[in-house]
């Protein structure tokens, strides 16, 4: 009988396609295995009525799927997979991330009501009301657009499009990652890409991360075939620099990386006040080729951005307040 490796995930259906995405790669390296997806909720599936920076650094998603990962019942699993947006830079000493697949597009993007013409950012009227529970998002996007209304909106891609539609919502558009649009064929609600200056990307967006117990070595012989090198560099760097800050997921962070083939790294970065009116920047560029040298990369660029003031910044976030606004 062929051997049977358990893949654990998030209910969701975005959850459930990325599941599906390192189930067959997997399967196309190892075909005499099967590759089962074991489903759970978690805190931030459960929790639909508070903004996601209202509880800081908490593992959101991560710690019931953990559980099962350490259980030794019929309900185990061999792995998570997870968006690596939403992984804590530390994890619990028992687990670690096991592979990083090839990243998928990054970029944040608009999505207008499907009632109005907008194309752009730049086309919004003075007022728009603009769907996010991000304080990274609402925090660039404040710097460079004070003229528009932020509301926070919570739930599943397809619940947020849907109070996206409803007029008494009043929501002119949505700030989405395209990663989560295109995994689920709604890359026609895409109304504009946007990138820097208006907004960078949050730290690991569009990269797949499989979490397994550290002292897992047949799992871990198993992802090696399919981790994508220069997606783990970027990604190494860019969660080092959040490490680094301290930030958890929910630190108003943005990046915006590139790796060449011959293994040079830019990375783009800044933290923004939450009104949008301070912002400490950095950027750098410098060849990497090992995880210990883009850590290195990644704590360079976050004194980078202290220097300029970010720990200030940071310090001034009171996620209770701003989940009221």
């Amino acid at each position: 009988m062929s051997k049977t490796i358990r893949i654990g995930s998030r209910t969701s259906k975005l959850a459930v396609a990325q599941a599906e995405i390192v189930a067959a790669t997997l399967k196309a390296q190892f075909p005499d295995y099967n590759f089962e997806i074991v489903t759970k909720t978690t805190l931030g599936d459960n929790v639909q009525n508070k903004a996601l920076y209202s509880f800081g650094g908490k593992s959101l998603w991560t710690s019931e799927l953990e559980e099962l990962l350490v259980s030794s019942g019929p309900e185990s699993i061999d792995m998570i997979v997870h968006s690596l947006k939403d992984v804590p830079t530390t994890l619990p000493d028992e687990f670690k991330i096991g592979a990083v697949l090839d990243r998928a597009d990054p970029r944040d993007v608009l999505v207008v009501r499907s009632d109005l013409a907008y194309k752009s950012l730049s086309e919004l009227p003075p007022d728009s009301v603009i769907g996010t529970s991000s304080v990274r998002r609402t925090a660039q996007l404040r710097r460079r657009h004070p003229q528009f209304q932020f509301k926070v909106v919570r739930g599943n891609i397809n619940t947020r499009l849907a109070k996206l539609e409803d007029p008494e919502q009043g929501y002119t558009c949505l700030i989405l990652a395209a990663a989560g649009l295109l995994r689920i064929d709604l890359g026609d609600k895409i109304t504009q890409y946007l990138s820097s200056p208006d907004v960078l990307y949050a730290v690991g967006q569009g990269a797949l991360g499989v979490e397994i117990k550290k002292d897992d070595e047949f799992t871990q012989t198993l992802l090696d075939k399919i981790r994508d090198i220069p997606t783990t560099l970027v990604c190494t760097a860019e969660r080092s620099l959040m490490k680094k800050l301290e930030g958890g997921c929910s630190v108003p962070l943005g990046v915006e990386s590139t790796i060449s083939p011959d293994g040079v790294l830019t990375i783009e970065t800044c933290v923004i006040s939450v009104d949008g009116t301070e912002a400490a920047i950095s950027k750098l560029s410098r060849t990497v080729k090992t995880e210990d040298e883009a850590v290195t990369m990644g704590k360079d660029l976050a004194q980078g951005l202290l220097s300029q003031g970010a720990g200030t910044i940071l310090e001034k976030i009171n996620y209770d307040k701003l989940s009221q606004n």
